[in-house]
């Protein structure tokens, strides 16, 4: 928990999220969040937002939903995402955010899921991820 909230604390986001422009926004045990607003930095050449991108905010806030539930000399990764979209997401809609949970967690693998929103609670997206957890 402690290294997943060092995100928050420290005003950082993770390597990815200062490329794409997103910040971890909230982390409790087996919980997390993560969003941004959105701009040309995260569009495709339709003028709607990446599926990479959003894929990308699902498997961050999945990953940090795990790390929140592990011990320091742990970490993890993924080793599988699905992720389904079930509406077109444009720039215009503004600040977005993925929010992950722990569905279960073992000695070896967890699973977890997250949804992507908008302010107003719009699901743009969902995803399930596998992660491995390893020693440091």
């Amino acid at each position: 928990m402690e290294i997943a909230r060092s995100f928050l604390g420290a005003g950082r986001p993770p390597g990815i999220g200062e490329a794409l422009d997103f910040r971890l926004l909230e982390v409790e045990v087996g919980y997390a969040a993560c969003g941004g607003t959105l701009g040309p930095h995260a569009m495709n050449a339709t003028g709607f937002v990446h599926g990479g991108y959003i894929a990308t905010l699902l498997d961050t806030a999945c990953g940090f939903a795990v790390l929140s539930k592990l011990s320091a000399d742990q970490t993890y990764t993924t080793i599988e995402l699905k992720a389904a979209y079930h509406k077109g997401l444009k720039p215009e809609v503004g600040f977005i955010r993925a929010e992950g949970r722990v569905v279960t967690i073992g000695r070896r693998v967890a699973f977890a899921e997250a949804k992507l929103l908008d302010p107003a609670g719009t699901l743009y997206a969902t995803g399930t991820s596998s992660l491995l957890i390893m020693e440091r």
